[in-house]
């Protein structure tokens, strides 16, 4: 007879899990406003806005069901996204079609300024969100 398992949301899972959703549901707010409010200012930016609401809805509940494929590829995904759009929206923000590099501007997305408009949370999260998934790979091999 085998050992019970810690249920999937407990610890620092649930915590990780609980950021992502706050984030998810921020990312999509916003998104969704900058869509409906002034897509023709910047239409690279807001779409960006989209795909990272999108990337922590999915992010959030792949982690929750423990859908431990899903949640790599979105968190690593995440973390690629995080990394590019805070590297363009610095050094070449034209090409997002941003007018400057305030991550707090009107046309900012999550990821701009590496997630400086949110306190550098999208780029920490996924970097714990690796590591958490990189532990319970461990722990399950260990068991």
């Amino acid at each position: 007879m085998s050992a019970p398992s810690r249920p999937r949301a407990s610890g620092i899972g649930r915590v990780l899990v609980a950021v992502y959703a706050i984030l998810a549901i921020a990312a999509l707010g916003r998104s969704i406003f900058q869509i409906i409010d002034r897509f023709d200012e910047a239409p690279i930016a807001f779409s960006l806005s989209a795909v990272s609401a999108v990337v922590y809805v999915l992010a959030t509940v792949a982690l929750a069901a423990g859908w431990d494929r899903l949640a790599w590829i979105t968190i690593s995904f995440e973390l690629a996204g995080v990394l590019v759009v805070g590297t363009l929206s610095l050094a070449a923000p034209a090409l997002l079609g941003l007018d400057d590099a305030n991550p707090f501007g009107r046309e900012a997305t999550v990821w701009s300024a590496f997630g400086a408009g949110y306190l550098f949370i999208p780029l920490a999260l996924p970097v714990l969100g690796i590591l958490w998934l990189r532990s319970r790979a461990r722990s399950a091999v260990d068991a």
